[in-house]
């Protein structure tokens, strides 16, 4: 007869590598012992908890990343926006509908959460998820895939056997076994994600320490500031433990021996990312994944320590398991007679075809998981120079970028007129600047609604200077190529792509250097062109003191207003006019490489004004002035008394003085307040972020309903859901600006 589910969990004798792995070695020796292993019964407790909590995780996530609580400012009917969809086809439902798909997306991970109607809900979820995924590039980034695919992966599990109302509905699911597999797939993926990133960081700008060198600023450092420099931090701490920790988070987290030592570290890890980047519900999402590299039964032990009086709301703790048509039980033969009895033996078990199609998507799954962060060979349009969109290659922050100069050049295709837009225009990101296929889409948007601003037939061109891990500044795409017309396809490279110069990588050291020679008031930014192409540049007024030197290469300055020009080799410099224009072409063969060394000397005059009367100010406090003060001054005497000082203030410098130490005032209260009341005003934020959601999807679903009340009405119901914390309506037109990246708690 068949194993019955409890003698199945009894305890049975183990080898050593049944111990370490969870399988023995004959398991894997042919086609039916594994698929016998992926359908082992297994305890479905920790998938029901994950289950719970990933459910739990959407549902705030809607509310937060999705962007349910601005989804009007984004999906405004009739607004000229230029969108950019995976498919040029998908367009965005009208506002009110769009409402609804939140909603049923909402509705679905609640269902997931509380695993009701689990497979509809499911379906509800990831439908929806990936409609709102697909429909904007720009908001791709790794774990938003991530969530993606784990949905996905629920949709074909047994997450409804532990813990779930359709367990209270049918019994003859509640607490039963789910396939092995369940949990395989799983673990392999978080593996993935770990493994895969950690690859990614043997790239050489990572190992350097020039990928993520800024975050070793960041408060949460501070404590290894007090044995390390900063660059020691930023390339032992931040980039050294970053990739140590991605290539062995997997394999620490699968054996028993090192796993509690794996969930230390990840989630320290996590808990560092919530505070440094905004990332949503990522960090916690990754928490809930860590147990279930565990035991499958780990929450029956769990809550089996709770008094019983509470455990008729906690999860069951009973290890009665009823058996389920999903898994493989072991038949066994009974030889006994009336004369002698020997011991069972276990007949091969009958496989059915879902157990074998289980298995072969198993399989199938992992092997699509550990090919598609290497597949841009395939998708070679979306390759620029990183490789594919980002989102499915698991390079999580292995590269920043910085831009330094933006230019959008239209030309009336019938009249020849040309023109200049600003950067950005009808558009809500700015992640197209970086990527050929957002471009191309963006250009061809452009083209659609030039038109209207009597533009014919608008030719397009993009000049974009971008550097990437600390390099040089310099042309991503060529700017003679007109977008409208050029060619784009997502099997071919990008033909309007410049290369990046990787060659130069090298002069970074020398950055490094050149910039700890400066003084605080000097920037400097470096620029390296290709032969050929020239930079138009306008310095600011307010860089009085701006000279360009050259490195490497040759090249020919034009000031545009003296029509004079000037040939420079490297070590040479020059002055360039502010308030004007100037060209640097390049003439050699070979790309140049110069640095624009400047000083804004307006606002060096404006620091060393506030210096002044900061020193003023503070003599007023202690009494030491003995000086009458003129009127002008006079407003610094009140200004410990609020905002009445700044508003006195005749003259703009001082008012302006007042209004800078007001901000530092608040800043300073704010970064020194207590747990309690950060967590308060956290709370507070996102109270009013997430009432915004609602009342604004109560107002698109009665709409969708009995049709648009009057206007007036439409009003008062928008301003009601736009209404702020009294702190932040206080602030609305001066925010205050804390540090990148940094939330709240």
């Amino acid at each position: 007869g068949r194993v019955s589910a409890r003698e199945y969990d009894k305890p049975q004798t183990k080898t050593k590598m049944e111990h370490i792995f969870g399988f023995k070695k004959e398991d894997l020796t042919s086609w039916r012992s594994l698929v016998s292993l992926l359908n082992r019964p297994t305890d479905p407790a920790s998938l029901g908890i994950f289950r719970c909590l990933f459910g739990l995780l959407m549902a705030i996530d809607i509310t937060q990343e999705r962007g349910l609580s601005h989804l009007d400012y984004k999906y405004l009917d009739g607004a000229p926006v230029c969108r950019f969809p995976l498919f040029n086809f998908l367009q965005p439902l009208p506002m009110d509908w769009m409402y609804l798909v939140y909603v049923v997306m909402f509705l679905g991970a609640l269902g997931i959460m509380f695993g009701c109607f689990y497979r509809l809900s499911c379906l509800m979820f990831i439908s929806t998820y990936w409609y709102i995924f697909f429909l904007d590039k720009t908001t791709w980034n790794n774990h938003s895939y991530l969530y993606g695919i784990i949905g996905f992966q629920l949709i074909l599990m047994d997450g409804n056997r532990y813990w779930s109302i359709d367990g209270l509905w049918k019994p003859s699911i509640r607490n039963a076994h789910v396939p092995l597999w369940n949990y395989t797939v799983l673990r392999a993926q978080i593996f993935i994600v770990y493994f895969i990133a950690g690859v990614k960081k043997l790239d050489a700008d990572w190992v350097e320490g020039y990928s993520m060198s800024y975050l070793a600023h960041h408060w949460l450092f501070d404590p290894f500031k007090v044995i390390l420099p900063v660059d020691l931090v930023s390339l032992l701490v931040v980039h050294g433990c970053g990739l140590v920790l991605d290539l062995t988070a997997g394999y620490l987290l699968f054996f028993d021996v090192t796993r509690p030592y794996a969930f230390f570290f990840v989630s320290y890890f996590h808990c560092m990312n919530s505070q440094l980047f905004s990332i949503g519900m990522f960090p916690y999402t990754m928490l809930a994944t860590s147990p279930l590299f565990c035991y499958p039964d780990w929450p029956r032990r769990f809550f089996a320590r709770f008094p019983a009086f509470l455990r008729g709301a906690l999860p069951f703790t009973t290890c009665d398991l009823q058996p389920s048509t999903s898994c493989v039980y072991p038949e066994i033969e009974n030889t006994s007679t009336e004369r002698q009895e020997t011991p069972p033996v276990a007949k091969t078990p009958k496989l059915r075809l879902r157990h074998k199609l289980g298995a072969i998507f198993t399989v199938l799954y992992i092997i699509e998981q550990f090919f598609l962060p290497y597949s841009h060979f395939i998708t070679q349009g979306y390759n620029n120079w990183t490789n594919g969109l980002y989102g499915y290659s698991w390079d999580m922050m292995v590269h920043s970028r910085s831009h330094q100069h933006v230019k959008i050049t239209y030309k009336d295709g019938k009249t020849g007129e040309i023109g200049f837009l600003n950067p950005g225009v009808f558009t809500q990101s700015r992640r197209w600047k970086d990527h050929g296929d957002m471009l191309k889409q963006y250009a061809t948007c452009l083209s659609q609604l030039l038109p209207r601003y009597n533009i014919s037939e608008p030719e397009i061109y993009f000049d974009i200077w971008v550097s990437i891990n600390e390099r040089f500044q310099q042309r991503i795409f060529d700017p003679r190529v007109d977008i409208v017309k050029a060619d784009w396809s997502p099997f071919q490279p990008n033909p309007w792509l410049m290369p990046l110069l990787v060659d130069l990588s090298p002069w970074r050291t020398k950055f490094q250097e050149i910039e700890g020679s400066l003084d605080n008031q000097t920037e400097i930014v470096f620029i390296a062109d290709f032969p050929g192409l020239h930079l138009e540049n306008f310095v600011s007024e307010d860089l009085g003191n701006t000279s360009v030197q050259v490195l490497q290469g040759k090249v020919n300055i034009e000031i545009v207003e003296e029509k004079k020009n000037f040939t420079l080799e490297p070590g040479e410099q020059i002055k360039v006019p502010a308030g004007a224009y100037h060209k640097v072409y390049t003439v050699s063969d070979e790309p140049s490489c110069y640095m624009y060394i400047y000083v804004n000397t307006t606002e060096a005059a404006l620091q060393e004004n506030f210096t002044k009367l900061f020193e003023l100010q503070e003599r007023i406090r202690n009494g030491t002035e003995t000086e009458p003060l003129p009127p002008e001054l006079q407003p610094l005497i009140a200004a410990d008394d609020g905002e009445g000082a700044e508003v006195n203030a005749t003259d703009p410098i001082v008012r302006l003085f007042l209004k800078r130490q007001r901000r530092m005032k608040e800043v300073k209260k704010r970064r020194e307040a207590g747990v309690l009341e950060r967590l308060e005003r956290f709370t507070i934020k996102k109270y009013y972020s997430v009432r915004r959601g609602f009342l604004m999807t109560a107002i698109a679903l009665r709409n969708l309903a009995v049709g648009l009340p009057p206007l007036e009405q439409l009003t008062r119901e928008v301003a009601f859901a736009n209404m702020k914390e009294p702190q932040a309506e206080a602030n609305q037109d001066e925010r205050l600006k804390d540090e990148v990246g940094h939330t709240e708690l």
